[in-house]
């Protein structure tokens, strides 16, 4: 404790004591959380409260402030013509520019209509060549099986076509067409000579068999010289059409082994050979030769009864003396 000295002679006090500090009434701090803090450490737990505020706050706010942007005309308008400029400029880059077009197994007349079809302005951008619309567009000639359209290396737009091989000419009411082997159209002529090599198909329908005829033809083998060309009838079966005025007709069903067994008899008799105008096959089980007018008059003639004319009908004895 310290002194209080009095310099005065004589005197010499001790100091009076201090008052000790007064005590502060503390409250203990409650380490229990509140409610509203308990509640959020809970939402904070859960995945979905954490992406939602570090992901989708802020893309919300992005969002809405681009939005508030965006909402005038003006700003709108300049963002558009500045992106539009940009993509002109990268498209119209000398790279991407198309200048040259060659096109790959087609024939002159398919290459210029070709040519014809395609209304492409060259030089122009690769990204302005819609390749789809233009091979739909080729699709469209009858002569064009198939086409690959592509953008090469150098500018240069290739175009691989694939045409149709003729394999009949069918001749029906509107013309003669020649047709593929899956009797498309490939193109129309005027007579059966600009194609003769070429078989020929007849009747409405026949185009949609040309498969069918196509294995008649090659069914028919030895007498295939013989063979003028094939009928359709009632677009459900085939006559096939041999010189000298003869005839086969097949059936419905299973032409092509009747077609065969024909073939086969002529082969063996001679079946083709004689006086035989109509070899009848509709009926499998029982086939039917018609005779020739030479044949029947024979057989007339032996028997007494008036003869048949060239028309097939009985000619008149008096009108004839």
């Amino acid at each position: 404790m310290s002194q209080v000295i009095d310099h005065r002679p004589g005197r010499q006090q001790a100091a009076a004591p201090q008052p000790a500090p007064q005590q502060v009434n503390r409250v203990r701090r409650d380490p229990a959380p509140s409610r509203l803090k308990y509640r959020l450490e809970r939402m904070w737990l859960r995945p979905i409260w954490r992406r939602l505020v570090r992901l989708g706050l802020p893309v919300f706010l992005v969002a809405m402030t681009a939005g508030i942007w965006l909402s005038d005309e003006d700003r709108r308008a300049t963002l558009t013509d500045g992106i539009d400029g940009m993509v002109r400029k990268v498209q119209s880059r000398e790279e991407f520019m198309v200048k040259t077009m060659t096109i790959e197994g087609a024939t002159p007349v398919v290459e210029n209509a070709l040519r014809a079809m395609l209304p492409v302005d060259l030089p122009a951008s690769s990204f302005d060549l819609d390749l789809t619309a233009l091979r739909l567009q080729v699709m469209r000639l009858d002569a064009v099986e198939s086409i690959d359209l592509r953008v090469r290396p150098g500018g240069v737009l290739a175009a691989s076509v694939k045409e149709r091989v003729p394999a009949l000419l069918w001749r029906h009411g509107r013309g003669i067409e020649i047709l593929d082997a899956g009797g498309h159209r490939v193109a129309s002529v005027t007579s059966r000579e600009v194609r003769a090599d070429l078989p020929l198909i007849a009747g409405e329908g026949a185009d949609l068999a040309a498969a069918e005829a196509l294995a008649l033809i090659d069914a028919a083998g030895p007498i295939l010289p013989r063979v003028r060309g094939l009928v359709r009838r009632g677009e459900r079966r085939w006559d096939v059409v041999l010189d000298h005025g003869q005839r086969i007709m097949l059936p419905a069903d299973g032409a092509v082994i009747a077609l065969e067994v024909a073939v086969t008899l002529h082969g063996k008799e001679d079946l083709l050979g004689r006086d035989i105008d109509v070899v009848d096959l509709r009926d499998p089980t029982r086939p039917v030769m018609r005779l020739g007018i030479n044949a029947r008059n024979t057989i007339r003639s032996a028997r007494g009864i008036p003869l048949l004319g060239p028309d097939g009908r009985v000619v008149d004895d008096k009108q004839g003396g």
